[in-house]
């Protein structure tokens, strides 16, 4: 009885202790690729001038210098990976219908930029693969799951097989991070799940030993810097959402915020570069 207590134990620090540490040993190789601590977070690419997730977006947010990129993945009727926030496509593309009901050839045939201008007429919806493709490999990837433990299970795959575990924080809540950790538990996870109180969000990321949490502008109080102490002092990064003030930029930053996310992309990095 003893014995096969003990080989249960084992068993267990086996699946438990590398899911507890590894996303910071991985947060820790960021320095072998010269990752940035700090910056400016181009939200859905740069999406106040292009078309939001698409190739036209990231690119532009690349060519601007923006630090950290934020697109939103989801998972098509045949299974494959496509950047869409909305759960339809009826808002940024000329089609209809939700995006687990679509293949991917009946979205690839959809026009995902004419919505935002007749210059960006023709412009497609990329998939995960083709988005990894263009990345540069020195700037965050915050890779936002629209789904269950399916999605964080097969982007996990991607990400590995793309050699992007270095610079890919999956952004996804208890179901889908299940997913990421089933195929490896050295990816990194933002911390999203919704809680009741402020100090149980604060929390989650230090005790499972996740390497990000998005703080929300909506939350900010009075124990906002005790909040962040803490989350610094357990070597947690903060990705901060959202401001388009930039007049803030220096505030949050100076406060311990590495990454604000923005839509004013653009001015955002100006005021970001003018401190640095």
């Amino acid at each position: 009885m003893f014995n096969r207590m003990i080989t249960l134990i084992l068993v267990l620090l086996l699946f438990v202790y590398p899911t507890f540490i590894s996303a910071q040993d991985a947060l820790g190789s960021k320095a072998n690729y010269d990752m940035p601590d700090k910056g400016i977070c181009a939200h859905r690419g740069a999406s106040e001038t292009h078309p939001e997730n698409t190739l036209a977006a990231f690119e532009e947010a690349i060519r601007l210098g923006a630090q950290m990129i934020e697109f939103d993945v989801q998972l098509t009727k045949d299974k494959v990976l496509v950047i869409m926030h909305d759960e339809t496509v009826n808002r940024t593309t000329n089609g209809w219908g939700r995006v687990g009901n679509l293949t991917l050839k009946e979205i690839k045939h959809l026009d995902a930029g004419k919505w935002k201008s007749e210059e960006f007429e023709g412009e497609k919806v990329p998939t995960l693969k083709e988005v990894l493709h263009i990345m540069p490999k020195d700037i965050w990837l915050n890779i936002h799951l629209k789904g269950d433990e399916l999605l964080g299970y097969a982007t996990a795959e991607v990400v590995i097989a793309a050699n992007r575990i270095h610079q890919a924080i999956i952004a996804c809540e208890k179901g889908a991070a299940n997913g990421v950790r089933q195929v490896s538990p050295k990816i990194m996870i933002c911390n999203v799940e919704r809680m009741s109180s402020r100090t149980e969000y604060i929390d989650q990321p230090i005790e499972k030993g996740f390497a990000f949490i998005q703080l929300k502008n909506n939350r900010d109080d009075i124990n906002m810097y005790t909040d962040i102490k803490r989350l610094k002092d357990n070597r947690v990064y903060i990705n901060y959402y959202h401001s388009e003030e930039v007049a803030r930029v220096k505030e949050l930053l100076d406060l311990g915020v590495n990454f604000i996310l923005t839509d004013r992309l653009s001015r955002m990095l100006k005021a970001f570069n003018e401190l640095n």
